[in-house]
């Protein structure tokens, strides 16, 4: 008779996931030391990481939870619209937590599903995740997390993961066939535009462009870090892109649901002349990291980075965006028009 980790692995694959592991939940318990360690290391993150530590006690939360089902779905076999390369990073365009549309979301229901019709008690948080997931998954040898923090499979790192506590004490532990970072291999770090990430398996939160773009506010930190953005809008892809592992590795051959036609909404000009409407009903249920309030944000990381490659055709927009209804796009108007000279 097929154990029951077996069937839950090949269950995943049936799902689309292209890789499954099981842990017991003690696998999780060094996480709360790698978290202390990098706080120590990066000044003023511990408000930050402080959430972080949930990860490592889940007893707490689920005392009845005793292995972790974690899974890896495989984003590199889609494509990437040629006017979003560079503005927007890759793992948010093929993001499938909250799209209803995509197989990926679609398919974790399905795969849920079975674990329940398994008799085992199932449980997840698909926005950020119900444990360490990267942790999980390495410890469950389905990859390996690298000097850039991203974990790694024989897709590179343009892979999602998910994981699901569940009640019974189960083990499915793959070996890993994956070869590690060089030692002196520094390419990641080198090429970060912020130097966010300063040491291997670390980087400063607050200065990540993905942060920055997103979750952090560019408007109080553009004289700082607002040139090494770029052209970034929303997320930073440098680390990945660099990184000699993820060299040829994706297939992109696939269409994501939906993302071609939203790219032909989206450039510098488009972001920067949007009303608020489709910032924050049509942008923000896509790109969720940037709050369906917050939709000025777009047009303020959307002008930074037509200063940062800047061109005549975006003057006009520039000076039109002096009289956006939001006060942090005037001023980030002003701010650009003064930084190009164009008063």
């Amino acid at each position: 008779m097929e154990q029951l980790e077996e069937k839950i692995k090949q269950a995943a694959l049936t799902a689309g996931y292209e890789a499954c592991g099981i842990v017991k939940i003690s696998a999780v318990a060094g996480f709360e030391k790698e978290l202390n360690e990098r706080i120590t290391r990066i000044s003023g993150s511990g408000l930050f990481y402080q959430n972080y530590h949930r990860f490592a006690h889940l007893e707490e939360t689920y005392p009845w939870a005793k292995s972790i089902v974690v899974c890896v779905r495989g984003d590199g076999k889609y494509k990437v619209p040629n006017s979003l390369e560079g503005m927007i990073g890759k793992s948010y365009l093929f993001d499938c937590r909250t799209n209803a549309l995509s197989p990926g979301y679609v398919n974790s229901f399905k795969f849920e599903a079975f674990l329940k019709d398994c008799g085992l008690n199932a449980v997840t948080e698909r926005r950020f995740g119900i444990t360490a997931l990267r942790r999980a998954a390495s410890q469950a040898g389905l990859g390996l997390i690298r000097k850039n923090n991203f974990f790694y499979t024989n897709s590179g790192s343009w892979v999602s993961l998910e994981a699901w506590l569940i009640d019974r004490e189960l083990e499915a532990i793959e070996k890993p066939t994956i070869k590690p970072c060089p030692e002196g291999c520094t390419l990641c770090m080198n090429h970060c535009p912020t130097c966010s990430l300063s040491q291997p398996y670390t980087m400063n939160p607050f200065s990540c462009v993905s942060f920055l773009t997103t979750f952090g506010e560019l408007n109080s930190t553009r004289d700082r870090f607002g040139a090494q953005i770029g052209n970034w809008v929303y997320g930073c892809d440098v680390c990945q892109d660099i990184c000699p592992f993820n060299k040829n590795i994706r297939s992109a051959t696939e269409e994501f649901p939906g993302l071609a036609e939203l790219s032909q909404q989206i450039s510098l000009e488009k972001l920067v002349s949007a009303d608020y409407d489709f910032l924050e009903n049509t942008l923000q249920p896509k790109f969720w990291y940037i709050r369906q309030n917050d939709g000025w944000k777009w047009k303020v990381n959307a002008i930074n980075a037509m200063v940062n490659s800047y061109k005549d055709k975006y003057q006009e927009c520039i000076f039109n965006a002096r009289g956006d209804t939001q006060p942090k796009v005037r001023e980030m108007a002003q701010w650009a028009i003064r930084t190009l000279g164009l008063e």
